[in-house]
């Protein structure tokens, strides 16, 4: 039987419509190189397995071969066979007209949102993913059920309940591709079931707004005080409400219990549902943890959870605690978006031999230290900055004083800081005073740049 040139590992594909066999051959290989589907440096299949594939004469390829070296378009050599040849020209020397000086690229990210991806546990989850591969059924690997492995629901519904005091049942859980993946699937279930309304706190991520606002759902923003976020003003006024009632994002309050009652109340009388983004959960401080809303109703809370803080976002893992009336419709808009099946039973594994909590109590601890150095060099070298929302999570907010947060945002990125106002994450329509202040997240950089950070961060304040 003909050798095949797939045989080696390599995929070519040439549409030789030229005239002429050799012709043709040598046209479309030109073309693949000058359109950029051969990249430089690529293999190409030797003259026998590409003649063997093409049903040519091997003599054929050789000469398209010889002829294309000749023009510079490929490259041979001595043991490492046919490649595509560089040809990056030179880039010309240009006289550039002189512009002000930028600041350089931050040397230090300050922004919140992201955990310290250096101490992801490698060799854990390594380890998780061995045994996971090795112990999962063939079955596995199918198309299976659209709310993600059992596995994996089964570890969450245990661990929920235990770490967070949620109320989950594994065939209540649908695993989803992070927040914002489980946030869109929330927004199609309740456009199919005729709600178009979803009440947003009044200080939060733009982008979880955005995402509303593009699937068709408008955005008003709750009430805010000084105690954080109010229940919405009627009874009726929104199908649902996106809350973040541990921990504020970002202003870092807990909802008051009065409210956390008032928010349940209100969701049981207009039919509505309240989306819980317990986006930090595990990461408490100064406090005793605070319970999961949906415990107090989980009929009518849904919960939002994540890997993206305790473990890293690149996972893209997520999930979703659903009222027992939304499991159905929840897989029917699934279809398709289940995350991949490894990665999902490789959490369940971490999850099941106790190396997520030992993960999250050793992340704990670091980022406590972590907060505690922020707070002390604060204290002695910006004392009239006041320090809020540091009894948990991974951000602090820094009090500026009035008219100074542009200047001071400004200021901190000369001194190679990446940070974020409080404005940023201001919705356009709140009712509430702008405040001036700085949101600092202590969780990217790594250990080794922390103390580098802190005194960029210091010497960039008012």
């Amino acid at each position: 039987m003909a050798e095949s040139w797939a045989t080696f590992g390599v995929d070519l594909h040439l549409d030789r419509s030229g005239p002429g066999l050799r012709r043709g051959l040598t046209e479309a290989l030109r073309e693949a190189v000058r359109g950029g589907r051969l990249t430089p440096g690529t293999r190409l299949p030797s003259s026998r397995s590409l003649a063997a594939d093409l049903g040519v004469a091997r003599n054929t390829v050789a000469e398209v071969y010889a002829d294309l070296i000749a023009e510079g378009w490929l490259a041979a050599r001595q043991g490492s066979g046919t490649r595509v040849a560089d040809r990056t020209p030179a880039a010309p020397e240009r006289r550039r007209a002189p512009h002000p000086r930028e600041p350089a690229r931050p040397a230090y990210d300050l922004a919140p949102g992201t955990p310290e991806l250096a101490s992801f546990p490698r060799a854990q989850w390594l380890r998780a993913a061995r045994r996971a591969l090795s112990a999962a059924p063939d079955q596995a690997l199918g198309y299976g059920d659209p709310r993600g492995r059992v596995e994996l629901r089964t570890a969450l519904a245990g661990y929920l309940s235990r770490a967070r005091g949620v109320h989950a049942d594994p065939d209540r859980i649908v695993v989803c591709a992070g927040f914002l993946g489980g946030l869109g699937v929330l927004a199609e279930l309740l456009r199919r079931r005729g709600g178009d309304t979803v009440a947003v706190e009044s200080y939060g991520l733009p982008h979880h707004r955005r995402l509303l606002r593009n699937a068709g759902c408008r955005t008003p923003p709750l009430p805010f005080d000084d105690r954080g976020t109010l229940p919405p003003d009627g009874p009726a006024d929104a199908d649902a409400v996106l809350l973040t009632p541990s921990h504020q994002f970002p202003l870092g309050l807990p909802l008051p219990p009065e409210r956390r009652t008032a928010v349940i109340d209100r969701a049981r009388r207009a039919g509505g549902l309240v989306l819980e983004d317990d986006y930090d959960g595990e990461f408490r401080y100064d406090r005793q943890p605070v319970g999961a809303l949906q415990g107090l109703d989980p009929d009518r809370v849904v919960y939002l959870g994540t890997a993206s803080k305790s473990l890293a976002p690149a996972l893209r893992l997520g999930w979703l605690v659903l009222p027992p009336a939304l499991v159905e419709e929840a897989m029917d808009v699934m279809a398709g978006r289940v995350p991949g099946v490894l990665d999902q039973l490789t959490l369940a594994a971490f999850l099941s031999c106790g190396d997520y909590d030992r993960h999250v109590r050793s992340a704990r601890l670091r980022y406590r230290r972590r907060r505690d150095a922020l707070v002390a060099a604060l204290a002695e070298r910006a004392p009239g900055v006041r320090v809020t929302g540091i009894a948990a999570g991974l951000h602090a907010v820094l009090e500026l004083p009035p008219g100074t947060e542009r200047q001071t945002v400004r200021a901190a990125a000369w001194h190679g800081l990446a940070v974020h106002g409080l404005s940023m994450f201001r919705h356009p329509e709140a009712s509430v005073p702008a405040r001036d202040a700085l949101v600092v997240g202590y969780g990217t950089p790594p250990d080794h740049a922390w103390a580098g950070a802190l005194d960029a961060l210091c010497r960039a304040l008012p």
